[in-house]
């Protein structure tokens, strides 16, 4: 019987040694993190510093070194804190503390940028065991969710994904004049119109015609807004304002305002829109043999038939609406631009076809924000 209780109390001993061994490996390494650099952000050092020692220890992973205990030591050994930023001084520090990993780091506001670098220091090995560098969008408000993530990841953490696609900053496109293009400048181009339209251009005056072939030259000035940039891409508003038909004693003013898809490292567009034109208009019809008749020339007894409006240069100048479609091509000298354009306005009475060219030089006049 004795023999048995001693076995057992052996037994037990053992158990507890076990525990004991087991209890001790799982004991936490300790941590500290004594300054954090900072630049352009409206926060001092001491408030980030403790802002990082506050989400070190609510991750739980270390014991975090209790921060005015760390300042005490400091001051007795004549350190300054805000000065202790390099791996050698943060080594010393570490072996004052008696602590197994230092942080140390730095949070920098870099143009619309956080910068957020921090490094973990290995005190026995003097090395720097891990870093972690990430850009987040210049939202200072949530400084402390940048922190978060950060730490995270510098101790291998993960972290909650729609937080850091809200705050990490993600590359931009370059936007340059190789990846963009302002083709504000002049228009010049000729037009060729079909049917009935055609026709009225070519009869002679006295019918109401212009005695003009169905083409006319155009000469213009292009103004365009981009509201979207992403790399190659562009999309704009374009307006061009032209007059027509000057070769042929015509004035007929049109406006043109288009929707654009531009890509840039093709040198391709296409765009689509409305186009307002002013031109002499009047009522009137078409006779059995195909001659118009203006409606104050119509006789009485024909009073009844369907009067029609159409081009007649003895009218009255009015607004007409339509689309236009165009298609082009930039064609590029350095920062020397020539745009080509085809286009396209279909009418019942009678399409128009069209080729404009123009040219301008990119500038890069605006200034670099900060």
């Amino acid at each position: 019987m004795k023999t048995i209780t001693q076995m057992g109390f052996s037994i037990l001993v053992g158990i507890l040694s076990l525990i004991s061994l087991a209890t001790s490996g799982q004991e936490r390494q300790k941590i500290a993190v004594i300054s954090m650099e900072t630049k352009n952000v409206p926060y001092d050092n001491e408030a980030l510093t403790s802002l990082v020692h506050l989400e070190l220890e609510k991750i739980g992973q270390y014991e975090v070194l209790d921060r005015f205990d760390v300042s005490d030591i400091l001051k007795e050994n004549n350190i300054d804190l805000t000065a202790c930023l390099g791996k050698n001084c943060q080594v010393r520090v570490g072996k004052l503390l008696k602590a197994d990993k230092m942080v140390s780091g730095s949070i920098e506001k870099f143009g619309q940028k956080v910068i957020i670098v921090l490094r973990l220091i290995d005190i026995e090995t003097e090395t720097f065991e891990k870093s972690d560098v990430a850009e987040y969008i210049n939202q200072l408000e949530e400084i402390q969710l940048m922190v978060q993530l950060s730490l995270n990841n510098l101790m291998g953490l993960a972290s909650d994904q729609k937080t850091k696609e809200l705050l990490i900053s993600y590359s931009q496109p370059i936007s340059s004049p190789k990846t963009t293009a302002n083709l504000n400048g002049p228009r010049m181009g000729v037009s060729y119109i079909s049917g009935a339209i055609g026709k009225r251009l070519s009869a002679p005056k006295s019918e109401g015609g212009y005695n003009m072939y169905p083409a006319m030259m155009m000469f213009g000035y292009q103004q365009e807004v981009q509201y979207l940039t992403a790399g190659y891409f562009q999309a704009l508003v374009e307006m061009i304002f032209a007059v027509n038909g000057l070769e042929s004693g015509m004035f007929a003013p049109s406006l043109m305002i288009m929707n654009g898809l531009r890509f840039n490292q093709i040198g391709l567009e296409f765009g689509v829109g409305p186009i307002i034109r002013a031109s002499k208009m009047a009522s009137g019809y078409y006779d059995n043999e195909g001659k118009w008749v203006m409606a104050s020339f119509v006789p009485a007894e024909l009073s009844y038939l369907k009067l029609e409006e159409t081009i007649d240069s003895r009218g009255n100048l009015k607004l007409t609406t339509g689309m236009i479609i165009a298609v082009g091509k930039t064609f590029t000298s350095g920062y020397l631009n020539v745009p080509v354009n085809v286009f396209f306005s279909p009418r019942k009475e009678g399409n128009v076809y069209g080729l404009s060219f123009g040219f301008n030089v990119a500038k890069t006049n605006r200034p670099i924000t900060k």
